[in-house]
C-alpha cells in the first residue's frame, strides 16, 4: 500500500508540472562547484559563476531560462541588503552622509564622464554611449558585499567607505531609470505633472515605509513575540523583507533599497538578532542561487559572434573605471593601498545594470543584440573579479610596519626574557615586576610595542623564532623564559629551539587549546597553560557561589576538576592520542632547579 501511495503520489507531482530535479541540480552544483573553487583559493562567487554556465543552456543545457532563475534569485540581493540594514543604526548612517553623498558622488559622476567614452570611441551616438557607461558604473552589490563579508571587512573603516558608495549606486537607479526614459525618443514629450507624479510616488513609498518601521513593525513583533510560535516569527521576518521590497518596487524605486531602508528602521529594535537569525539561511541560499542565474546567462553565442567587441568593452571600462575609483579614492585622502583594494574590488558591472539596459532597451535607446553585447560585458567582468582580487592579493606586497621609534633587540641582559608581549604577556609580567624581577621583552608585532610603551614598558623588536635574536635577548643567561606569543606554530618552534639550544633553561609557555598544549610538552616546554583555562574555572567558581554553593564544597568541586583534567590529559598524551608520550610537567611547580622567584640583576 505504502509503495502504491508513494507512486500515486509521485504521478500526481508529475502531471502537476511538479519536478525536483531543477532544485537538486542547483544544489549539486553549489555543493560540488563551491567548496573545490574556495579550496583553489578561487573564491565562492567565481565557483557559483562557473557552475551555473556549466549547468546553463550554453554548458550542459540543464536550464533553458536562466532569467526566470534570476528573478528569483535578486530576492537574495535584497536579503543581503535588509541584513546589512539591520548593522546600520540610523546614527551610525547619519554619520556616513558625507561618504554616501561625497566620496559616492564623486566616484559615480567621474566614473560615469570616462565610462560614457568608451562607446563615443566606438562610434556609438553619445546617449547609448552613456547609457551603456552608466550602466557599468553601478558596481555589483552582491559580489562585492560578498568579498567583503569573507574577507570580515564588513565593519572596518574601508569596508564602510565602500557600502556607502554601494549605497549610493543603489539610490542612483531611481533617477537614471527616470533619466532613461527622458532620453528616449519622444522621451521629451512626458509632461511635468507625470514626472511630479512619478517622484511623489517614489517619495510617498519612502513615508510609508519609514512610518511604517517607526510605529507599527517593533509592536508587531512584540505581539507576535508573545505568541511563541518561531515558525510564526519567521514568516513576519519574510513579509517585512518582501513587503518593503515590493512597497519600493511600486514606487518606481529598488527593491533592494526597501530592503535596506526597512533593516535599518529595525535595526535597533530588541528583536533585531532574531530578525537576522531567521533571514540568513534564506540570504544565503538566494545569493548563491543569483550568481548561479548569472553564470547561466552568459551567453556564449554572443560572446563568439562579437568577442572582439567584448573584449573591448570589458578591457576598456574596466580600466577607466579602476582609474577613476583610484583617483577619486585618493582624492578624498585614502592612502595607496585601500585605493588600489576598492578599485579592484569595485571595478566590475553589476546586477542593477541589466535592469537600466533592459530599461532602454524597451524605450528604444538600445537595440536587442546591443543589450545583449552589453549583458555579456557585465557578467564577463563580474567573473574577472575574483580572479583580479586574487591577483591584487597574490602581487600586491604585504605592507611594511613602520620602524620609527623601535628598537631591535640587541645585548640585553635580565634575569626573565618573555617573548611576546600582548594581552596575556602583559597580564603575565606585572606579579614579576611587582616582585622586582628584571624581564627583558621581545615582540614582533610593531603596533604592540607602540602601545606598550604608551604605558611606560620597554618592549624590543626580535623574532623569537630566530636563534641570533634570542642570544641577542640574553636567553643563555636567563634564569627563565616565558613563551606567551599568540602564534600557535611560532610558539611550539620557539620552545623547540630554546630546549634544543638552551637545555637547562625552564620554559613556560601559552598554550591556545589542548592539543597546542601538547605540542608544547612534546616541544620540551617545562610548563604551559591553556589561556582560557584558569579563567574558565574562576568564572565556574564564581557559577556556583551564585549558586549557593558553599566555599569549602566550591573549593574541593574546583580541585577535583583539576585533578581530572590533568590525569585525563595525562592520558591522552601516553595514549597516542597526541603522538608522542609526556616529557615535561602537565601541572604542577617547575623544576627544583627554576624554584623560587627569579632575582633583580
Amino acid at each position: 500500500m505504502a509503495v502504491e501511495a508513494a507512486a500515486e503520489a509521485a504521478s500526481h507531482a508529475a502531471a502537476h508540472g511538479f519536478n525536483l530535479l531543477p532544485v537538486v541540480v542547483l544544489l549539486a552544483a553549489a555543493v560540488i562547484a563551491v567548496p573545490l573553487f574556495k579550496r583553489l583559493g578561487l573564491g565562492s562567487v567565481l565557483g557559483y559563476l562557473a557552475a551555473g554556465l556549466v549547468i546553463g543552456p550554453f554548458g550542459l543545457g540543464l536550464f533553458s531560462d536562466p532569467q526566470s532563475i534570476l528573478h528569483v534569485a535578486e530576492l537574495g540581493v535584497v536579503m543581503f541588503l535588509f541584513i546589512i540594514g539591520l548593522e546600520m543604526q540610523p546614527s551610525r548612517l547619519w554619520a556616513m552622509r558625507g561618504e554616501i553623498f561625497g566620496l559616492g558622488l564623486a566616484q559615480v559622476g567621474v566614473c560615469v564622464a570616462l565610462l560614457t567614452c568608451v562607446g563615443l570611441a566606438l562610434g556609438y551616438p553619445l546617449v547609448p554611449s552613456f547609457v551603456s557607461g552608466t550602466g557599468f558604473v553601478l558596481t555589483s552589490t552582491a559580489i562585492v558585499m560578498q568579498v567583503l563579508e569573507e574577507r570580515h571587512a564588513l565593519g572596518a573603516p574601508k569596508g564602510r567607505r565602500i557600502v556607502a558608495i554601494l549605497l549610493l549606486e543603489d539610490l542612483a537607479i531611481v533617477p537614471l531609470l527616470a533619466l532613461v526614459a527622458f532620453l528616449a525618443p519622444g522621451g521629451g514629450e512626458v509632461t511635468v505633472g507625470e514626472r511630479l507624479t512619478g517622484i511623489a510616488l517614489g517619495l510617498g513609498s519612502i513615508l510609508a515605509l519609514v512610518l511604517a518601521g517607526r510605529y507599527l513593525l517593533d509592536p508587531m513583533f512584540r505581539i507576535l513575540g508573545k505568541a511563541k510560535a518561531r515558525e510564526v516569527m519567521t514568516a513576519a521576518a519574510l513579509l517585512v523583507v518582501l513587503g518593503a521590497a515590493l512597497a519600493m518596487q511600486l514606487g518606481g524605486l529598488s527593491m533592494a533599497m526597501g530592503a535596506f531602508l526597512a533593516g535599518v528602521l529595525l535595526s535597533e529594535s530588541s528583536f533585531r538578532h532574531q530578525l537576522e537569525a531567521d533571514v540568513e539561511p534564506f540570504r544565503g541560499v538566494l545569493l548563491g542561487l543569483f550568481f548561479l542565474g548569472v553564470g547561466m546567462a552568459l551567453d556564449l553565442a554572443v560572446i563568439a559572434a562579437n568577442w572582439r567587441l567584448i573584449v573591448i568593452c570589458v578591457i576598456g571600462y574596466m580600466i577607466l573605471k579602476t582609474l577613476a575609483i583610484y583617483a577619486v579614492a585618493r582624492l578624498f585622502r585614502a592612502n595607496n593601498r585601500e585605493a588600489l583594494e576598492r578599485a579592484v574590488l569595485m571595478a566590475q558591472g553589476g546586477e542593477f545594470a541589466f535592469v537600466l539596459y533592459a530599461a532602454a532597451t524597451t524605450v528604444g535607446i538600445l537595440t536587442g543584440e546591443e543589450n545583449a553585447i552589453l549583458t555579456a560585458t557585465i557578467i564577463v567582468s563580474m567573473a574577472l573579479t575574483p580572479l583580479m582580487i586574487i591577483a591584487h592579493d597574490r602581487l600586491l606586497p604585504k605592507p611594511q610596519a613602520s620602524m620609527d621609534g623601535i628598537e631591535a633587540v640587541e645585548n640585553l641582559s635580565a634575569s626573565v626574557l618573555m617573548i611576546g608581549f600582548g594581552r596575556f604577556g602583559q597580564i603575565a609580567s606585572q606579579p614579576l615586576l611587582a616582585h622586582s624581577c628584571t624581564i627583558s621583552l621581545i615582540e614582533s608585532d610593531t603596533d604592540a610595542i607602540r602601545d606598550a610603551r604608551d604605558f611606560g614598558f620597554k618592549v624590543y623588536y626580535g623574532d623569537g623564532t630566530r636563534l641570533d635574536i634570542l642570544h641577542a635577548a640574553g636567553a643563555p643567561e636567563a634564569r627563565l623564559i616565558i613563551v606567551a606569543v599568540n602564534d600557535p606554530e611560532a610558539s611550539v618552534k620557539i620552545v623547540e629551539l630554546i630546549k634544543a639550544e638552551f637545555p637547562l633553561v625552564p620554559v613556560l609557555a601559552r598554550a591556545a587549546d589542548r592539543e597546542h598544549a601538547a605540542e608544547l610538552i612534546h616541544a620540551g616546554a617545562d610548563f604551559q597553560i591553556r589561556e582560557t583555562f584558569e579563567s574558565a574555572l574562576a568564572l565556574s567558581e564564581q557559577a556556583l557561589a551564585v549558586m549557593g554553593v558553599e566555599e569549602e564544597e566550591r573549593a574541593t568541586v574546583i580541585a577535583d576538576f583539576r585533578r581530572r583534567d590533568a590525569e585525563r590529559f595525562t592520558f591522552e598524551l601516553t595514549g597516542g592520542l597526541y603522538d608522542a608520550s609526556a616529557r615535561s610537567l602537565i601541572v604542577g611547580n617547575l623544576p627544583q632547579k627554576a624554584a623560587g622567584p627569579g632575582t633583580s640583576s
